[in-house]
């Protein structure tokens, strides 16, 4: 494979970019002690990467207690995950990759299952908003990760078939999403899907630092 054949790069954003997902948990997980119950983690990760449909937090809680959670309770919780997130620098190595690809003449876009406004004033509020070319979220499509429509969605912006295309994913959910799309995806674990199932990816990482665009693309062309 040569660079020639990859014409795109496209990064998940939560987890992958910056590492929401830990603070997101960690604010539920506390909400939840502070009440007497335990937050299932197996029941927790199926939203990774997708959305509240599969597993939400709040109702699942409000379940267990037999009542609503006062607003105010609610309110610190979202203050709280703000605060936890804030705290966090962007992930390693993706910058450098993102920039690396534009200088190739690559188009550069994100596939996230968040919202617009999450993602775009987290990129603002980081500087590198103007690194990518397309930003497809939740509100432009009708189903989010695992379903391909969010790759699909980013393809069309960024005018590149699936063969000339690679995802950066972190969770099975975006994994499973960028497979289904067509893409070749590499997987990138964060704290929380460091041990979950990210083995259909095409190639596994620790770490985006660890290698350059080149090394990347020659890793991808190699016989799995």
């Amino acid at each position: 494979m040569t660079s020639l054949l990859i014409r795109a790069l496209i990064f998940d954003f939560d987890g992958l970019i910056l590492e929401t997902e830990e603070p997101i948990y960690r604010s539920w997980k506390e909400v939840y002690e502070a009440h007497g119950v335990q937050l299932p983690f197996e029941l927790w990760v199926k939203t990774v990467g997708s959305s509240n449909q599969a597993f939400h937090p709040q109702l699942h809680l409000e379940e267990r207690l037999g009542g609503p959670l006062p607003q105010d309770v609610i309110d610190r919780r979202v203050a709280r995950r703000v605060e936890l997130v804030l705290a966090e620098p962007l992930r390693p190595g993706v910058v450098d990759l993102a920039k690396a690809a534009r200088a190739a003449a690559m188009k550069v876009g994100i596939a996230s299952s968040s919202s617009r406004d999450w993602v775009k004033n987290h990129l603002e509020r980081l500087g590198i908003v103007d690194l990518f070319d397309c930003l497809r979220c939740r509100d432009d499509v009708e189903h989010v990760k695992p379903e391909p429509d969010l790759y699909l969605a980013s393809l069309d912006c960024l005018g590149v078939a699936a063969t000339e295309a690679v995802a950066i994913e972190d969770s099975p959910n975006g994994v499973i999403a960028a497979k289904r799309a067509g893409l070749r995806c590499v997987a990138v674990a964060n704290r929380i899907t460091a041990g979950l199932d990210l083995s259909q990816a095409d190639l596994r990482l620790t770490s985006l630092a660890d290698v350059t665009l080149p090394q990347l693309i020659e890793k991808l062309g190699r016989p799995r």
